[in-house]
């Protein structure tokens, strides 16, 4: 499977990106990060700046044609630019429309909240999230992992925190293969 992990030029939380890159990879997947600036993403820890990762490819050279499924990085930083940028919200609701499945932790739901996608759906993100999370329609609850379906098919997979990493990397990679997209990579 080729899986985006979708990330704004700066402020993806590093922790949240490189674990669920060694999950991907360790289950036979591809990984791809996709940002909104061609280079190189800068990564944190909380606000200190960490390591920066090579972007192999933008939001204007993809479609969610050439992914079988999505990984929504967190930080605070990163998801607040993404939700600015038309581009890459039309990326992520391009997901959600062709059903294919989605994972976000912590603050990663904000580009979700922009997207529109979360009508009727059960998830969990940073606690901060929870009312931006309600008044998009969804059903906030403080749990380490949340998956839901909808009637689409769409996965959505859904964790709070760093803490949470081992039990969402699990869940997603399992829902990522259950899912079966079957998508042709581009």
């Amino acid at each position: 499977m080729r899986i985006a992990f979708l990330t704004a030029p700066e402020g993806v939380e590093q922790v949240e990106l490189t674990q669920p890159w060694q999950a991907v990879t360790d289950a036979g997947d591809s990984p791809e990060l996709v940002s909104t600036k061609p280079g190189e993403v800068q990564a944190f820890n909380h606000l200190d700046k960490a390591d920066t990762f090579p972007v192999d490819r933008t939001v204007d050279e993809v479609s969610p044609d050439g992914y079988d499924a999505l990984v929504l990085p967190g930080g605070v930083a990163n998801p607040d630019a993404l939700r600015m940028d038309e581009k890459a919200v039309a990326f992520v609701r391009g997901f959600f429309e062709a059903g294919k499945p989605v994972a976000a932790i912590c603050h990663a739901p904000w580009t979700l909240v922009e997207a529109d996608v979360l009508r009727g759906r059960r998830l969990t993100s940073w606690p901060s999230l929870r009312t931006d999370i309600r008044n998009a329609g969804g059903e906030w609850v403080d749990e380490q992992v949340v998956v839901s379906h909808d009637g689409s098919g769409t996965t959505l997979v859904t964790s709070r925190k760093p803490d949470d990493l081992r039990a969402f990397c699990e869940a997603f990679t399992e829902e990522f293969h259950k899912a079966g997209t079957g998508a042709k990579a581009a």
